[in-house]
């Protein structure tokens, strides 16, 4: 945490840690904490849209930053993909505020889209890992996040728990292996595209 923190300091102006208001256990407010990934003053209004847009689709919840982010700073993207960013949240563990497994805590302006029937999974503490995220995590929907979250809540226990710690890690070299292939793909159908000719112009006789 402490490299981290070093990092974070050289790499860009402004404070190490992040501090963003997160809706938690029967939907109380807390100040959730991660390491800034992002320079100062970055506009964060895109990822309401972007919500948005993953619950409407209700297709597969993909990071904005899968595609490339220039908000980032450096090694930010790394940071993301691995949640070394989410580190600090364990001093929101020790405040009482979450748990090391539950559901991911939400933004109000989340909260505020949520059905009736999806707040269920407000009835524990938010964790630092959970169900949805060692089981495919961007590759699903919200809806099926809303059902795995729920899932989890009613079977809460402490064997669920140390099994979803166990898969904590190997989930997150899936995902990051996932992201880094996407990329790849993505910079190489750029390359592809950039490496055909140009069709040559035509000219048109008018007499």
């Amino acid at each position: 945490m402490l490299l981290i923190a070093l990092v974070v300091k050289l790499g860009s102006r402004g404070p190490v840690l992040f501090k963003q208001e997160r809706v938690g256990y029967r939907g109380n407010r807390f100040t959730c904490l991660k390491f800034r990934t992002m320079f100062v003053g970055a506009d964060v209004s895109v990822h309401q849209g972007h919500w948005n847009e993953l619950i409407i689709s209700n297709r597969p919840m993909e990071k904005m930053d899968s595609r490339g982010d220039p908000r980032l700073i450096p090694l930010g993207r790394v940071f993301r993909e691995t949640a070394l960013d989410e580190l600090p949240q364990i001093i929101n563990v020790l405040r009482g505020e979450m748990s090391l497994v539950g559901p991911r805590p939400c933004i109000p302006y989340e909260y505020e889209k949520y059905l009736p029937w999806q707040k269920e999974r407000f009835n524990t503490l938010p964790g630092l890992t959970g169900l949805w995220q060692v089981s495919g995590k961007n590759k699903t929907t919200f809806v099926e996040m809303m059902h795995l979250d729920i899932d989890y809540v009613r079977r809460k226990s402490l064997w669920l728990d140390l099994r979803i710690i166990l898969m904590t890690i190997p989930a997150l070299v899936v995902q990051v292996q996932g992201m880094r292939q996407r990329k790849r793909a993505a910079a190489d159908s750029t390359s592809i595209a950039r490496s055909r000719p140009m069709p040559e112009k035509q000219s048109v006789n008018l007499k």
